[in-house]
C-alpha cells in the first residue's frame, strides 16, 4: 500500500524559509503529476504549485516568486521550497501525486498532511 510521507513544517517568523518534502513509500508505478495543496482554517483547499514527470512546474499566483516545487523521480519525492513566507501562507500543506498503474487505472494519492505557521 502506497503511502506518503510528508515532513519539514513547522514555525517560522515572516520572511523566512522553509522546505517540505514529501516521499512515497511502498511500490508506486508511473507519477505523472507530483503537487502541493494547501487549506488555510475556514478556507478550501488551493493549489499551491504541480510539476509534470518532465519537470514543467505551475504555481499560484500568490506564491509565484516565491514558492520553487521540485521532483526526484528516482526517489519519488517531491520539494516545496518556500521562501519570503508571509502570514498569509499559514496553512496546512499536502502533497499529492497523480499517476497511472501498470493496468492503466489512475490512482490519487494523499499526504497527511503537515502544518506551516508564519508568524510576524
Amino acid at each position: 500500500q502506497v503511502q506518503l510521507v510528508e515532513s519539514g513544517g513547522g514555525l517560522v517568523q515572516a520572511g523566512g524559509s522553509q522546505r517540505l518534502s514529501c516521499a512515497a513509500s511502498g511500490s508506486i508505478f508511473s507519477i505523472k503529476t507530483m503537487a502541493w495543496y494547501r487549506q488555510a482554517p475556514g478556507k478550501q483547499r488551493e493549489l499551491v504549485a504541480g510539476i509534470t514527470r518532465g519537470g514543467r512546474t505551475n504555481y499560484a499566483d500568490s506564491v509565484k516568486g516565491r514558492f520553487t516545487i521540485s521532483r526526484d523521480n528516482a526517489n519519488n519525492t517531491v520539494y516545496l521550497q518556500m521562501n519570503s513566507l508571509k502570514p498569509e501562507d499559514t496553512a496546512i500543506y499536502y502533497c499529492n501525486f497523480v499517476g497511472v498503474t501498470s493496468k492503466l487505472d489512475i490512482y490519487d494519492y494523499w499526504g497527511q498532511g503537515t502544518q506551516v505557521t508564519v508568524s510576524l
